[in-house]
């Protein structure tokens, strides 16, 4: 790709992981492997830079070679300050964004939002599973920077609210609606090492 088709990638590690025990999920073992890996190695055919956006434990997520930014402010603002962390840190005009708890998702389906995002030149691309968003999972322009500043400033957090004042187009996934299976517990652990062993060789 190239110009504004240029694609940044940024996978979310920066929570507190609340439900978790305040555990780093992203640095948590599945299968053996940190969670984080799995949106890493999904995301990284598909950028043409890739960051990790952590809030604890720098050091240890640079120990997956790509570079670590962190919010603005210490205050775990959510996921939209990571992406304005990651819109920051590139000079690409496109963001591919995914969380690192969601380890189903592989590289077919983060291309998905991109194709759409170009196809139909809108400001969002989100993945939609036929009943709900998944916020998380989305390709932004980078051109939206000032006006996402603006409105964390403003003290405003949610990401659907912010998404709605752009031009968004729902990105249908309604095919394959188990892959946003997202780890907030042990037993969801579980879950999804036993999905990954029946997927994987």
């Amino acid at each position: 790709m190239s110009g504004q088709n240029k694609v940044s990638g940024v996978v979310l590690a920066g929570g507190m992981a609340r439900r978790m025990q305040e555990q780093d999920k992203g640095l948590m073992l599945c299968n053996n492997r940190p969670l984080v890996s799995y949106a890493l190695a999904a995301m990284a055919p598909l950028v043409d830079d890739l960051l990790i956006s952590a809030n604890r434990h720098q050091d240890r997520y640079r120990q997956f070679n790509y570079p670590v930014i962190s919010d603005a402010k210490p205050s775990f603002d959510g996921p939209l300050a990571g992406i304005l962390a990651a819109m920051q840190a590139t000079q690409h005009g496109i963001l591919l964004v995914a969380p690192c708890d969601s380890p189903l998702v592989a590289s077919i389906h983060l291309q998905r939002l991109v194709d759409a995002l170009i196809s139909q030149d809108a400001d969002i691309a989100v993945a939609f599973d036929g009943e709900r968003l998944h916020p998380v999972f989305a390709a932004l322009k980078i051109s939206l920077q000032t006006d996402l500043q603006d409105y964390l400033r403003s003290g405003e957090r949610k990401l659907q609210t912010w998404f709605h004042r752009h031009l968004l187009v729902e990105v249908d996934f309604s095919d394959t609606p188990h892959i946003f299976v997202n780890i907030n517990t042990a037993a969801e652990l579980l879950t999804v090492e036993q999905s990954l062993a029946e997927v994987l060789p």
